[in-house]
């Protein structure tokens, strides 16, 4: 039950988070989402073995976490939960991937460079994704991909399934709730009545939303879910656009930390 509460409160901290009134979170949504999707081609481009110059692209989530005033540890927690998956689609690089470097005097298979690039650009990809919805909120998401003409379908179903998953996970936690009151001192579900609780949940689940659908049409809703502040894009937001996709484009076309390395090597020298 409290895994429950846990993410109920999870999915709302983002939210909270968007609400704030920093400098970044002022920054236009379509300007962010630009510069997010940039972010997120550039670092994704990047060679399997090419480590070193994803390290630059680590300033542009760091300056979001101290401009945006975003704490860090609820966003690690989330990036804790995808890396699992990750390590289980790259740690059999190892194994198939047959190149090899000396390091300390030991062999050591390429597959490992390539795993560590995974890991790094999982890392990064996913900050930068909660970085956007805690800064911006998935209203002003919506408006900035409405903006983009992407069908009013498509951001429809995000935002709705977004908003109302805390409506799922309540049906779930009022089921379990149920549950453990009718069969009290008994850890977990017995497996006898997985798929009983599993059919209940779905018909509390139609019949929530045939109610949360009835509520929007009263409301006025006729298919169309307008969202977010219509604000105009600032001069300051156009440099914030193309500061970040100079910089970003620098760091890929060029090794800086190689290049620094050489500088540094040749000042000693």
């Amino acid at each position: 039950m409290s895994g429950m509460i846990n993410s109920l409160y999870n999915l709302r901290l983002l939210d909270d988070l968007a609400k704030k009134g920093t400098s970044i979170h002022r920054v236009h949504p379509l300007i962010k989402l630009l510069t997010t999707v940039v972010y997120l081609t550039v670092v994704v481009s990047f060679g399997r073995y090419q480590i070193s110059g994803l390290m630059p692209f680590l300033f542009y989530p760091v300056l979001i976490f101290a401009l945006g005033e975003v704490p860090v540890l609820p966003i690690l927690k989330r990036i804790i939960i995808v890396e699992p998956l990750i390590i289980g689609i790259g740690i059999l690089n190892p194994i198939f991937d047959h190149q090899t470097f000396m390091f300390g005097g030991f062999t050591v298979s390429m597959g490992w460079v390539t795993f560590l690039s995974i890991m790094i650009k999982c890392a990064l990809t996913v900050t930068v994704a909660l970085l956007l919805v805690a800064t911006t909120g998935m209203d002003g998401l919506a408006a900035a991909m409405r903006m983009l003409k992407i069908p009013k379908a498509f951001v429809l179903q995000l935002v709705l399934t977004y908003r109302y998953i805390a409506v799922l996970l309540e049906e779930a936690a009022r089921t379990l709730r149920a549950y453990s009151l009718r069969a009290p001192g008994q850890r977990g579900i017995h497996r006898s009545a997985w798929g009983t609780l599993a059919g209940q949940l779905l018909l509390r689940t139609f019949d929530r939303a045939e109610r949360v659908y009835q509520g929007m049409c009263l409301k006025g809703f006729t298919g169309e879910y307008y969202t977010g502040k219509s604000n105009r894009i600032r001069i300051i937001d156009l440099f914030f656009l193309a500061g970040w996709i100079s910089f970003f484009v620098i760091a890929r076309i060029y090794n800086i930390p190689m290049l620094l390395g050489s500088l540094l090597t040749g000042v000693l020298n």
